[in-house]
């Protein structure tokens, strides 16, 4: 990562903070590493960006419902998916820090930093080496390359590693009252089997008919042992997946759709095409005949923001068997008996979080022949931003709080909205244009007179005179879920 990268990093970061984004979690005992906590305006964000995904997939298409699995679940669950025996990630430790990272990431970060330094031909081998060792899981391979290529701990700077070894990523508690006879669980480290464990009670209660999907938003745990990059990679985290259902043989038809259907969505976020690609799995799951990711060009490179796969039959078929009970869907219009196909879409929500904030910050120069300017904008969609206006009195007599309260009162009920009354009215704009806030409403006297206020518009900082009563309209119409949801449609 360059200086000029890792200080906008930095930069996105400090942000996030300071205005009530995202914290570090249990701050104040210093932290608990690679788990952060969501303050007042990045909950409402967060919620958002749900909410966006939530009518864009279940709201919008009528195959598709939406359902909300616990967290733990049977522990045989895990032992049918693979999760159990094969739930891990190649690990090696250097003997100097006593730091444990992940073998495949430092390998791709070197690749980064050959792709940067122009040697395209090296980044392109080491890339294949890697691929090559991982299909094979040839772990002692992975350390080789590692050594190959004089890839050293980021901490100690040293390449005095261990060998690499497999370490499995779930989170085990005890579910009873006593010790002795407690059963072990898991704190599910993906929500899709949730869904798939559920697949007859959905279906036959919602009396779904092949193709269709199950969506779910919800959280997911890995003991990640690698910390880094914000809220990249997390301990507690949140899914928002889709396990959709079809028949046998037309699930890669259905794995194109949905690979064109997802990277539409992330579109219409803003961010634009070029910040997006498609990299296509070289090694599959277990599970899959086919596996892309959606990568997002975050400030440190791009990175997979979202994955869609095609599953196969492959969790129902498990399902059924450990579970002795019979997960088939009977096709009335061939008049047989099969266990759907799956496709698969999983965005992380706390990844789509960080790629909306990073693109949304932006530093403007204002500076003019007379004096120098600038400020910092998070220019948000208006549907997705925490805050939609924010209500101002000029001054603080005169009865303009209490108009402004009064016109504050009547939009509350719609819309979240800020009242700021504090400092002067351009440190205002300053302070709501750095948490994204679509529109100032500023009451002044005039306002007393005719009923008319000034709204000013984030984007442009343009001002206009409008009829107060006309602010319901107006903001519903700038700020509405229509905007972004037709563009889908």
């Amino acid at each position: 990562m360059s200086k000029q990268t890792d200080d906008l990093f930095k930069n996105i970061v400090s942000h996030a903070k300071e205005y009530g984004f995202v914290f570090q979690s249990s701050e104040i005992y210093d932290g608990l590493s690679a788990v952060y906590d969501y303050g007042q305006l990045g909950s409402e964000l967060k919620n958002n960006l749900k909410t966006y995904w939530w009518k864009a997939m279940v709201q919008l298409n009528e195959n598709i419902v939406g359902i909300d699995a616990s967290i733990f679940m049977h522990p045989t669950t895990w032992k049918a998916s693979g999760h159990v025996d094969g739930f891990s990630d190649p690990m090696i430790d250097n003997k100097d820090s006593k730091k444990r990272y992940r073998a495949d990431q430092l390998i791709e970060d070197k690749i980064e930093r050959y792709e940067k330094d122009g040697k395209t031909d090296k980044a392109a081998q080491l890339q294949k080496d890697m691929d090559d060792a991982l299909n094979d899981d040839d772990l002692a391979r992975l350390k080789a390359i590692i050594e190959e290529h004089n890839i050293v701990c980021p901490m100690s700077g040293t390449k005095n590693w261990t060998d690499v070894r497999q370490f499995n990523l779930m989170f085990s508690t005890q579910m009873g009252a006593m010790a002795d006879g407690a059963e072990q669980v898991y704190l599910r480290p993906e929500s899709a089997q949730g869904i798939f464990v559920n697949f007859l009670n959905v279906q036959k209660s919602g009396r779904m008919k092949i193709p269709f999907g199950i969506a779910q938003i919800g959280k997911a745990f890995r003991n990640e042992v690698i910390a880094r990059q914000f809220i990249m990679r997390m301990r507690e985290f949140e899914q928002m997946e889709l396990q959709f259902f079809v028949r046998p043989g037309t699930e890669l038809e259905w794995y194109e759709k949905w690979k064109e259907a997802r990277l539409k969505w992330h579109l219409t976020l803003g961010a634009g095409a070029d910040n997006y690609r498609f990299h296509d799995h070289v090694k599959l799951a277990h599970y899959a005949n086919a596996a892309v990711d959606i990568e997002y060009n975050f400030p440190f490179g791009f990175k997979e923001i979202e994955g869609i796969h095609s599953r196969t039959d492959y969790d129902l078929k498990q399902h059924q068997e450990y579970s002795g009970k019979k997960l088939q869907y009977f096709d009335h219009e061939l008049n047989q008996n099969y266990i759907p196909y799956v496709v698969e879409t999983s965005v992380g929500v706390d990844r789509l979080f960080l790629s909306v904030f990073a693109n949304a910050l932006v530093h403007e120069d204002l500076s003019t022949e007379d004096k120098k300017d600038s400020r910092v904008v998070l220019k948000f969609h208006p549907a997705i931003a925490p805050v939609k206006a924010a209500i101002m009195p000029l001054t603080r007599k005169d009865g303009l709080p209490e108009k402004a309260r009064e016109i504050m009162d009547k939009l509350k009920f719609n819309y979240n909205l800020q009242y700021d009354e504090k400092d002067s009215i351009g440190k205002r704009y300053r302070r709501q244009d750095a948490i994204g806030t679509p529109f100032c409403i500023t009451v002044d006297h005039q306002t007393l007179e005719d009923n008319t206020v000034t709204i000013r518009h984030r984007d442009s900082m343009k001002q206009e005179r409008i009829a107060a009563d006309d602010l319901g309209r107006i903001i519903g119409d700038l700020t509405s879920w229509n905007n972004l949801l037709q563009q889908l449609v």
